[in-house]
């Protein structure tokens, strides 16, 4: 079953807070002690937290939709913000892309990538960074497919702890000749 990409609107911050919480709890909530969870959560996958990156022109989100009409997943793109000494401004950063774990391998991922890319390019080439926790294997090899290359690491803070975090960089495609 293929889904849908569409580009989320305000109207979807309740929706993409929950499947924000969910996917994440899904892929890394037992990494942590309930409280820290919580606490993260709450600050970065409240509806408070998606409606203003949906009122932010310097931000975009997407929403993976099932036949159902069901979100699965979702995408979000901004200007970058990572700690390391190469990013410019005018950088862009894949901010978050995660599917619900039922609908894995199944394209929705590529799709929602495919639409992030489009959208960070759309004014030309330009550099493109993502971070990506250091035990991901399965997400490292899919932005490495897109050109993405290990470019340092930092700590990524959930509540008390530190998790050990990779940065990815994409150089700006050379002009087409």
């Amino acid at each position: 079953m293929s889904a849908t990409i569409r580009r989320a609107a305000p109207a979807d911050a309740a929706v993409l807070a929950e499947l924000g919480a969910a996917t994440f709890v899904e892929a890394f909530g037992h990494l942590y002690t309930p409280e820290d969870l919580r606490a993260f959560l709450d600050e970065s996958h409240s509806v408070s937290a998606y409606a203003g990156a949906l009122a932010d022109p310097a931000y975009a989100l997407w929403l993976a939709e099932d036949a159902a009409g069901r979100a699965i997943g979702y995408a979000q793109a901004g200007p970058c913000g990572l700690p390391h000494a190469d990013v410019r401004p005018g950088d862009g950063e894949l901010k978050r892309l995660y599917v619900r774990a039922g609908h894995h391998n199944g394209g929705t991922g590529r799709a929602l990538m495919d639409a992030a890319l489009a959208w960070l390019l759309r004014d030309g080439p330009r550099p493109l960074w993502v971070s990506v926790w250091s035990e991901n294997f399965g997400a490292q090899r899919f932005y490495a497919r897109y050109g993405f290359a290990f470019a340092g690491e930092y700590e990524f803070i959930v509540g008390a702890q530190r998790d050990r975090e990779f940065m990815y960089h994409r150089p700006a495609a050379p002009p087409a000749v």
